[in-house]
Parts: structure tokens; C-alpha cells; sequence
């Protein structure tokens, strides 16, 4: 292939220009010997898949050579509403017909580029749309979502099920008076909604989703990029109208917006879903995509191929994208999927651009590693992000709470001690790990990949009989039947007894794992519906298996409210105290201090970082032990319990001394001096044993029941205690 790296366009006006008195092309091409553009009246034909069948019936305009690799080409009049294709030809007799890589609207399947006014897809009062206010990243929440998987409950009250028109339904409730949508998010209290990939992708048909006799290709994560300056139109409610979709997505970044809520758009910048039919190899054959050292396509994605990120014009196309989603959509941050696969210079230069020239709150982050082998020559960015502005994924810290991805491997909040050094290392923010500042880690158990909280904890605990269809393949149950039929027969939570929901170990160790997450210092992420016990099923892989097995179901909110709230809480307290969001390395070193690491308990504290917080010190406590275990605490002041295994928040449950019992598989969270507020005083704890001597090393139990100055029992914190 000829050398291109030096053949570089430097502006901003790549695709095309519109305006009502003409529309004006610009490709970059420099291996051609003639290009065209090929206008269409219409979408074209398509086959029972969605793929456009033929490129005949269009008017073709010879486009001029023009500098650096480029070609250009200004008709005259109003072009709105027609189709064009790029034809590019080469020395060689070979033709290509091509969809703009620069489109910024398509017709449904996404062959061809339509023609419109971007004026007319904008919301009313849009320009009025502004980003949340975030005063640095740690102060990020992040909830990953899937749109389709939003809105798609059976039984939900949606009128505009599986679209980004469901995040406007606001008011809805379950039948039980529970906020769902788009309220939920609010009332939970999250910062950001990372939404899986919203670029236009190529495995749903979008001209079959919305009927109802069409049984396949309806669902897919989104990571099979076709057009990567599109919405998909699979989640619009026209998918054949290439305004909807665009309008329907702005509004929906207007409506969480205005629930203080920030969008982060999910980017699949490493791999196309093809590359024959994609969107660049039919344009500059050869120059997008790494190749091996045995001249086949690297294949680090896992997926069959892998863009070439180091080249310049890659570099430039994928910083272009990620501006014109920042100023066209007001995105707010960005996830790169496989991050490892992206070199480290175009990782700097897209943060740096997006955070300097744009908005310095703007979150970059993503995977350090790749699907696979690839030639590049660091496949890893883990280490590499240090005090470049963007954050990625802590493996590390997933791995040490909650063990292995899909298998039995347990962490600390799934059964295994000897992990609280590295749990430690998490809750630091990874400073002492990978990372210059906790803004640099994204902290998280689970996510869309692999079995979500519920799952693996089941998985773990030595139970996954309870999922009915434990073993999937391809997005089938290995029984062979239906994902939807083997849903119907699952109970994932037989075992859980409503009545004494935050007695149940499974429930216990989801609340502690997450638990960790949000009092860590760094990025909390959380998956979607942890905070309603979603499962799965068991599917690890659920990418296509349909709304069956992958949307929320609302009803879980009203059956396990008490997690709900204790998710809520936790994320409040975050959120009120400064403390848990430190941004600096000096900072954590100066002012968290662990008090016990090792035994299956991990407790430190918060002291002598106020920044205008009336909390003078914070004391966390991790119990990962099936035992509950007493925990010293300084003896100089009375300590308020506002975290335990019954309730999370700021609201005072009761005062300890000295020391306080950590029920088992829980946390605790507890501060001193908090000026205005009168809490109850324990006078006593009582301690009720069998009253007999005890041998050293010997077993026992005992029971401590709190009470307060009128000898009333404290709720939230009586417990049990095995040595």
C-alpha cells in the first residue's frame, strides 16, 4: 500500500455542507483515480436483512481533485430530502460504491447518506440545552445503561418502549406508586448515564424492529459500528426518516439533562462491523485497518479486524467524531470500547482536545486491554493514562471484590479472604496501583460484560440452579429452547424471603459489593439495575438474546424497595461529603488512614479533609466474613452510624464508643462531630453469652444489643457475633 501518513488534510470540512443553495462533498481520497457523487431520489431497494440490494437508478457528478488526497464537488439548488453514495475508482479497474464516512444522516440500514437540514432535527429550546454542572470528574456517578433495555418491561407503563423517546416519559410509576424511567434515575441519584453504543450499528434491521410479525434481529448491544456520526435508528420511532432519529436522540440528551443527568455515548472507535461494506474500506482501500505481520487483518478486537489509530487520518477522523457528538448532540464524556487497541497518542490528543478546547468536564475513559492479539505495540493503556486526563477501567479492583467474570471464583464480598490488600489498593483509588490521581480509575464489580452482580454472586455462593437455565451459548439456553421460554421458568430469587430481604446472603454480598464501589475513592460505575437485583438468567453473553432476558424489570423495584433505598443512600452520602471524591494522590495519602486490613475486614478512615463539610472524621468498615466481628474505634468522641446493614444515607441511626459490631457480609459507615443535630446516646451494649469461661482459641457466640439512655433497643444494629 502507498504510503499516506504524509498525505494529511488538516480541516474540518470533510462530508458534506448543506445549505438551501447548495450542498457541498468533500472526501479524502488519495489512492483514487476518480470519484463521484451518486445523488439518489430515494433509500433504494432492500433485501428480508436490511441490506441495500443494488446502487442502480442514481445521477452521477464527477467530483474535483483537490489538495491533500482530496475531493470535492459544490451543486447548486436544494438538495434536502434526496441520497447520495460516493463511486470511487482506482488504477487497478476496481469501483467502489461507498457510504460518506462523514454522513451525519442515513437512510434506514445505513447504505446511503441522506441529504438534510441538521437546523430542522434540533428540539425546541435546544440552544438553550446545557451540560449538568460538575466540578471535577471523582464527583461522577456513573449509571451504564442500554436504551432498549430502559423501556422494554412488558408489564411498564412506557408508551414508547425500547426508544430514546422513552427517557421524555417523565411521571410514571409502577402500580404500586414507584417511580420508574427516567424518574427513577433521578430519584436514585446518579451524575451520568453511559448509554451502550447510539451510533448507527449493523446488526438490528431497522426496517423490521417495529413489527410485530418480524421475529429476528431486533436486539444487539451495539458494537458493530456502521456509521460512527449517526444516531441508530433502530431506537427512533421512524427509522425510515432520517430526521427522526437524530431529533429523538437530542431529545433525550435534553431530558436527562434537565434532570441534572449527563450523557456518556459508549464508542466503538477500534473495529467496523465489516470491512468490505464498511464505511472505509471502499474509499481508501487498505489504509484504515492494521494488518499482521504476515500482511492479513490483525484481528485484537476479536471481531475480524481492527482500525489503524496511529495513522494520522484515522487519528483525525475518530477526533472529528468525538467533537461533532461534543458540539452537535452536547455529549458529555465518552467510554472507548477496547481502549488498548487505540494508540496512546490519538488517547491523548482526543482527551486533550475534548477537555481543553471544548469543556475540561468532559469524562474520557475506557477498556485497557484488546479482545486479542494486535500488532500495536503497547496493547495495554492501563499505566499508560497517567496525567493524561482520561480514566480507564480497574480490572484489578473488580477482580479482588468479586473474584472471576462468569465462574465460581469468589472476591471479598463473595466469599474468599485474603484479597483486602488489594481491595485496599481500590479503595485508594489506585494510586499506589496504576494511577497518578483517583480520577484516573474507574472503579466497578460489573457491567454489561460477563454475568451482571446477581448472577455471579449466585454463581459464586455455589447456587446458579436457582437461574433454572444455567449454561447459555450464542444468546440461546443450551436446552434449546427459547431465551424467552427459558425466562419464563426461572426464578432467580426463590430463595430470597421477602419478609426478611436484607437477611439474605446473596442480597447482603450485591449490597457490599457496590457498597465498596461508592465509598471508594475515584469513579464509581454501576450496571444498570443492580439497584433492583437484575438478573440475567445466567446469560453472560447476552448481546442478542433479545428483551427477554435483558430488560429491566420494573416490578423489582417495589418487591426489593429496601435495596433500592440503599443504593440511594449510599450514592447520597457520597455525593454530600467531599471526602469519599478526593482528586489528588497527596490528598488520599494524607487523609485516609486504614485502621484494620486483613481477616476478612478492611476498615479505614476519613480524617482531617473538611472542605466545608461539618463531618469532622469518617470511619468505614468493610465485613466480608459470614461472622459479624467487633471493630475498635477511637475512644476520644462518639461516633454516629449512618451506613448498616439495614439502612444507608445520612440520617443518624444511633451512637457507639470504642468499638461497634459489623454484622456479617455488610458495611458500616460512621462519623463524629457533626454540629446541630442530637442524636440518641448508648448507655450501655449488653452482652449475652452462656455466661461460662471460655478456652483459648474456642468458638463462642454472643448477641449485642444496643440501647440508648431510656434503655430503648437501637434499630439497624443489633447483631450476632461468632469469634
Amino acid at each position: 500500500m502507498q504510503d499516506l501518513n504524509n498525505v494529511y488534510y488538516d480541516k474540518h470540512d470533510l462530508g458534506l455542507i448543506y445549505t438551501r443553495e447548495s450542498s457541498a462533498f468533500k472526501i479524502w481520497a488519495p489512492t483514487a483515480c476518480k470519484v463521484e457523487v451518486v445523488l439518489y431520489e430515494d433509500a433504494g431497494q432492500y433485501d428480508a436483512n436490511g441490506l441495500l440490494m443494488n446502487h442502480e437508478g442514481g445521477m452521477a457528478y464527477v467530483m474535483n481533485q483537490m489538495q491533500a488526497g482530496t475531493w470535492g464537488l459544490t451543486l447548486q439548488g436544494d438538495w434536502e430530502g434526496k441520497f447520495y453514495m460516493y463511486k470511487v475508482s482506482f488504477s487497478d479497474g476496481q469501483v467502489h460504491y461507498a457510504v460518506d464516512p462523514y454522513a451525519k444522516a442515513v437512510a434506514a440500514g445505513g447504505a446511503r447518506t441522506a441529504i438534510i437540514d441538521m437546523s430542522k432535527t434540533d428540539p425546541d429550546d435546544w440552544e438553550d440545552d446545557v451540560r449538568p454542572p460538575l466540578i471535577k470528574s471523582t464527583d461522577s456517578i456513573i449509571y451504564e445503561l442500554h436504551v432498549r433495555d430502559f423501556s422494554m418491561d412488558e408489564e411498564s407503563p412506557f408508551q414508547k418502549k425500547g426508544l430514546y423517546s422513552a427517557f421524555s416519559e417523565e411521571g410514571l410509576t409502577d402500580r404500586e406508586g414507584h417511580r420508574i424511567g427516567i424518574d427513577h434515575l433521578k430519584e436514585l441519584g446518579v451524575t451520568h448515564v453511559h448509554l451502550l453504543p447510539v451510533f448507527d450499528f449493523k446488526t438490528v434491521n431497522e426496517l423490521t424492529v417495529h413489527d410485530a410479525e418480524a421475529a429476528d434481529n431486533k436486539y444487539n448491544w451495539g458494537y458493530d459500528p456502521q456509521n460512527f456520526n449517526v444516531p441508530e435508528g433502530s431506537y427512533s420511532s421512524d427509522p425510515s426518516n432520517p430526521y427522526t432519529r437524530i431529533r429523538e436522540f437530542k431529545e433525550m440528551i435534553r431530558a436527562l439533562h434537565r434532570c441534572g443527568i449527563r450523557v456518556i455515548m459508549d464508542v466503538v472507535y477500534n473495529h467496523t462491523y465489516g470491512v468490505d461494506d464498511g464505511p472505509f474500506d471502499g474509499i481508501v482501500p487498505g489504509y484504515y485497518y492494521r494488518r499482521n505481520g504476515h500482511g492479513f487483518l490483525s484481528n485484537g478486537s476479536g471481531v475480524g479486524n481492527e482500525l489503524a489509530t496511529e495513522r494520522p487520518m484515522v487519528r483525525k477522523y475518530i477526533k472529528d467524531s468525538v467533537r461533532y457528538w461534543t458540539e452537535e448532540y452536547h455529549i458529555d464524556g465518552f467510554r472507548f470500547d477496547l481502549m488498548g487497541l487505540i494508540d496512546t497518542q490519538t488517547m491523548t490528543e482526543v482527551t486533550a482536545m475534548l477537555r481543553q478546547e471544548l469543556d475540561s468536564s468532559i469524562l474520557v475513559y475506557g477498556e485497557p486491554w484488546t479482545g486479542g492479539d494486535s500488532p500495536l505495540p503497547d496493547k495495554t493503556l492501563k499505566g499508560v493514562q497517567r496525567g493524561k486526563g482520561f480514566a480507564v477501567f480497574n480490572d484489578h479492583y473488580r477482580a479482588a471484590v468479586k473474584g472471576d467474570s462468569d465462574g465460581a471464583g469468589s472476591g471479598f464480598a463473595t466469599g474468599w479472604w485474603g484479597v483486602e490488600g488489594a481491595v485496599l489498593a481500590g479503595v485508594q483509588g489506585a494510586i499506589h496501583d496504576f494511577a497518578y490521581s483517583p480520577a484516573e480509575t474507574i472503579n466497578y464489580v460489573t457491567a454489561h460484560d460477563n454475568l451482571n452482580l446477581w448472577d455471579k454472586i449466585v454463581t459464586s455462593q455455589g447456587i446458579r440452579d436457582l437461574l433454572a437455565f444455567p449454561e447459555w451459548r450464542d444468546g440461546r439456553p443450551t436446552s434449546g429452547i427459547s431465551a424467552a421460554e427459558a425466562v419464563k421458568h426461572a426464578d432467580p430469587y426463590r430463595h430470597v424471603d421477602p419478609m426478611n430481604l436484607l437477611d439474605n446472603d446473596t442480597v447482603r454480598r450485591s449490597l457490599l459489593a457496590n457498597g465498596v464501589i461508592l465509598t471508594s475513592q475515584g469513579i464509581p460505575f454501576i450496571h444498570a439495575g443492580d439497584e433492583l437485583l437484575r438478573s440475567k438468567f445466567g446469560d453472560h453473553n447476552s448481546y442478542r438474546s433479545g428483551d427477554a432476558v435483558n430488560a429491566l424489570r420494573w416490578s423489582n423495584k417495589a418487591r426489593f424497595r429496601p435495596v433500592f433505598d440503599y443504593y440511594k443512600g449510599l450514592i447520597a452520602l457520597r455525593k454530600k461529603h467531599a471526602a469519599f471524591r478526593l482528586e489528588h494522590r497527596d490528598q488520599v495519602e494524607q487523609y485516609l488512614k486504614v485502621l484494620e486490613c486483613g481477616n476478612g475486614v478492611l476498615a479505614y478512615m476519613l480524617e482531617g479533609y473538611r472542605a466545608g463539610d461539618a463531618w469532622n472524621r469518617i470511619i468505614v468498615i468493610y465485613n466480608g466474613k459470614e461472622q459479624d466481628e467487633i471493630i475498635a474505634v477511637p475512644q476520644d468522641t462518639s461516633w454516629n452510624i449512618v451506613v448498616s446493614d439495614r439502612a444507608a444515607g445520612e440520617k443518624v441511626l444511633a451512637q457507639v464508643t470504642s468499638q461497634v459490631v459489623v454484622p456479617r457480609l455488610s458495611m458500616m459507615v460512621l462519623y463524629d462531630r457533626m454540629s446541630g443535630i442530637e442524636v440518641p446516646v448508648l448507655s450501655s451494649i449488653e452482652i449475652m453469652t452462656n455466661r461460662r469461661a471460655v478456652a483459648a482459641g474456642e468458638h463462642f457466640q454472643f448477641e449485642a444489643v444496643y440501647r440508648d439512655q431510656h434503655g430503648k433497643q437501637m434499630d439497624g444494629i443489633t447483631a450476632v457475633w461468632r469469634s
